[in-house]
């Protein structure tokens, strides 16, 4: 008789969770919960750590830059769960937003920057958020004449969604430094890693909290912190190796290989909405062999949404020097102002710390990396990036690597079945009263993926 027993809430003791998963391995009957072994020796210091990943925390964080999760928090750590406070609809920090605590997070963590770079950086961030200001409310029009040309279904509360639309693209000019908040899970050592390996001073502020917190609460764990194994240095994807500043009206994509699409195998999407089991299911397994490697080049706005999507592999990104013009911004006419902050941008990182130049930069600073990922993580990841739901520069990223599939492979390739929103198939919209409100019999000529605005 099978017996199944929930040991832990989040609210075991990590060390008696550890000792427990551990005596399970090393006796040949179920151990009683409260045994505690030598977990230090006999686990932590020889490297035996899954014991200790049946254990989890929450962290609630707030008041850390945009940048500095984008950057740090999710940039190589993919051991987490996170979800973090929309850029996309969280107006409110740009319409009154306290300079006052960008100003002393700045000092906090750069105490020895120069009173006049100090100025310098201010100087730009007010300018940016200037940028915005003077053009949200006809940004907000026009977004309102693309959503009567592109959406002739549109429901009012998408309507009502305009001027976050508008709010969206207008935020490109405002730098990533501005606060938000998240919620962030990670299990004990995935929480040491980040510990020990934290390459900006915010990282190691963070993560040293986290661990002071959790010590805290649990005193025996203090052996798994050592500051003197915390990295001392820095590190930060810089401006300076960035080429001259350019335009972009669109992501750019390239199709570098794909491996494996014999075996690729067109999952039901029944099985992906609402709850995706690709990586569940046997007989998807061959999906996890095929993969496919990109190159692309998106804005800072767009890079901190395609972080979510932790499946695939991504390399080391870096600024490209070009700024993407949205196409509200392109409506607006906005070219010189983009030039114009990207120019402050450079100046501000000749004289500035790489780490805090980095969280400088604008939402609409452009990042180039490649990426590689399994066809179940591919196809998780694009089910609902050619949505209209998903923010225009999402969508035109999967539209390109739609096309580029169908330009290496055919049109009527398989693997272009990963590329299709939920309603593509059966012509139901699987967002309810958030249906986006596009011509879904489109979907039967070969115009269901165009260049969107909105």
């Amino acid at each position: 008789m099978i017996k199944v027993e929930l040991l832990a809430k989040t609210d075991v003791d990590p060390i008696v969770l550890a000792s427990h998963a551990a005596l399970v391995c090393y006796q040949d009957t179920m151990p009683t919960l409260g045994k505690r072994m030598d977990t230090e020796g006999k686990l932590f210091k020889k490297s035996h750590h899954t014991p200790f990943q049946h254990h989890f925390m929450t962290f609630a964080v707030e008041g850390i830059a945009v940048g500095d999760i984008t950057f740090g928090m999710h940039l190589a750590n993919p051991f987490y769960n996170s979800d973090q406070r929309s850029g996309r609809f969280c107006a409110k920090m740009f319409l009154s937003p306290d300079y006052g605590e960008i100003e002393n997070y700045i000092k906090r963590f750069w105490p020895n920057i120069l009173i006049s770079a100090l100025k310098t950086a201010m100087d730009y961030i007010k300018t940016g958020v200037g940028i915005y200001h003077s053009n949200i409310v006809t940004a907000t029009e026009v977004a309102g004449n693309f959503v009567a040309e592109e959406r002739p279904f549109a429901s009012g509360k998408i309507r009502s969604n305009i001027p976050k639309f508008a709010q969206e693209q207008m935020r490109m000019f405002i730098p990533v430094i501005f606060p938000t908040a998240f919620d962030f899970t990670i299990n004990d050592t995935a929480l040491v890693a980040m510990y020990e390996s934290s390459w900006t001073p915010v990282m190691r502020y963070v993560t040293g909290e986290m661990a002071r917190l959790f010590v805290e609460k649990y005193p025996e764990t203090a052996f798994m912190f050592k500051d003197k194994r915390r990295r001392k240095s820095d590190w930060a994807i810089t401006v300076k190796d960035s080429s001259p500043g350019r335009i972009k009206f669109r992501p750019n994509y390239d199709l570098i290989q794909i491996f494996g699409e014999e075996y690729f195998c067109s999952p039901d999407k029944s099985i992906m909405h609402p709850v995706d089991c690709l990586h569940f299911i046997p007989e998807m397994m061959e999906n996890s062999i095929g993969d496919i490697k990109s190159e692309i080049e998106v804005s800072v706005a767009t890079m901190g949404q395609d972080q979510r999507h932790r499946a695939l592999k991504r390399g080391t990104p870096k600024f490209t020097g070009s700024f993407y013009m949205s196409p509200v911004l392109d409506e607006l006419r906005l070219e010189r102002e983009a030039y114009g902050i990207m120019n402050k941008w450079n100046c501000i990182s000749a004289v500035v710390p790489d780490t805090l130049a980095m969280i400088l930069a604008p939402y609409g600073a452009m990042v180039s990396y490649t990426k590689s990922g399994s066809f179940n993580a591919t196809a998780h990841e694009q089910a609902k990036r050619l949505c209209w739901s998903a923010q225009e520069e999402i969508y035109h990223l999967g539209r390109l690597q739609r096309l580029a599939i169908a330009s290496r492979l055919g049109r009527n390739s398989p693997l272009l079945s990963m590329f299709e929103p939920p309603c593509y198939e059966g012509g139901i919209c699987s967002e309810g009263d958030g249906y986006c409100g596009r011509d879904i019999e489109e979907r039967k000529t070969d115009g269901y993926f165009p260049k969107r605005k909105i």
